[in-house]
């Protein structure tokens, strides 16, 4: 097997020619900036975000409806004890670190995806919280975080009537 077939880069994408098969210059500048990024990313983490010294980002979901903004983080390899969360002037900030294992720094690679060190992600956050409500659960590798709005935050929040087409006013859940 080549090593160059580990690289998951997006090979194989097509995009269609312009008139006479002469490429749009647009379909043109893609192509370059995805090889462009390609060869970025060959290195030894392709295709994923970095959060400085050469760390990787967790990958993030944040969500929010009237009661609570929840964010989700993936932390593969991670237990609760590595991660610790901190909430100060409306900023959730999770940091951790993922440290290697001894007998793995001794092998010699062939090709290496995986990242140890240390990382850190601030999310700031659009409304109040209750601070004393919040809480975290770490599960399968995912950490979820849940911040009830407060109830200022709550008042704020107010549905909108939305007028169909055919003239009846529908509010959306």
């Amino acid at each position: 097997m080549n090593v160059r077939d580990l690289i998951p880069w997006s090979r194989g994408r097509e995009l269609a020619p312009g008139r006479e098969g002469i490429e749009h210059p647009l379909v043109a500048f893609q192509r370059e900036m995805d090889r462009l990024f390609d060869e970025f990313w060959r290195g030894d983490m392709p295709g994923v975000a970095r959060a400085g010294g050469g760390a990787v980002a967790p990958r993030l979901d944040v969500s929010e409806d009237d009661k609570a903004i929840i964010v989700k983080a993936e932390l593969p390899g991670l237990e609760e004890k590595d991660v610790e969360i901190l909430l100060s002037d409306n900023m959730l900030t999770i940091r951790g670190e993922k440290r290697a294992e001894k007998e793995e720094s001794e092998r010699g690679y062939t090709y290496r995806e995986r990242s140890f060190g240390a990382f850190r992600r601030a999310i700031p956050l659009d409304a109040e919280v209750i601070e004393d409500k919040v809480e975290a659960e770490f599960k399968h590798g995912v950490l979820t975080v849940t911040l009830p709005k407060s109830p200022q935050a709550q008042a704020k929040t107010k549905k909108i009537a939305i007028k169909a087409g055919d003239g009846e006013t529908k509010t959306v859940d």
